[in-house]
């Protein structure tokens, strides 16, 4: 009798993760403006509750915004995945300021990634709001 066994590649760590420094030691990982995938961006901003935050991130420009500014229509831990999946796509930057988590965009890295997709998104759900009388 004969056995063939596979042998399971090493486990590799997976790479690296810029942290933003917190107070209290609270650091958030993000990823590397190097690391920002096109597909996790659009899978991010494909959620309209996740679009809804980016697009008031957005009209208020380079400033940052709380998580609590934002009234979500779900659980806090709803709320709090949503701002994970943006944060890990490299849609936003969180930071603690005291006991705020703070949230700004990334337009800066986008911009230089994918120029004018941002834009070009924004104005989409801008028109489409207009459409359906979402504001």
């Amino acid at each position: 009798m004969s056995f063939s066994y596979e042998v399971e590649p090493p486990v590799t760590a997976a790479p690296a993760r810029a942290s933003v420094p917190a107070a209290g030691g609270r650091d958030l990982p993000h990823p590397r403006r190097e690391e920002i995938r096109l597909e996790g961006v659009l899978h991010a901003l494909s959620d309209p509750l996740r679009l809804g935050i980016v697009r008031e991130l957005a009209g208020i420009g380079a400033g940052e915004l709380s998580c609590s500014h934002f009234e979500l229509p779900v659980t806090k831990s709803t709320t709090t995945h949503h701002f994970r999946v943006l944060r890990e796509a490299g849609v936003l930057r969180q930071v603690y300021r005291g006991t705020a988590k703070m949230n700004g965009l990334r337009r800066d890295d986008l911009d230089d990634l994918f120029p004018g997709l941002l834009d070009a998104l924004l104005d989409a759900a801008t028109r489409q709001a207009a459409r359906l009388g979402d504001g």
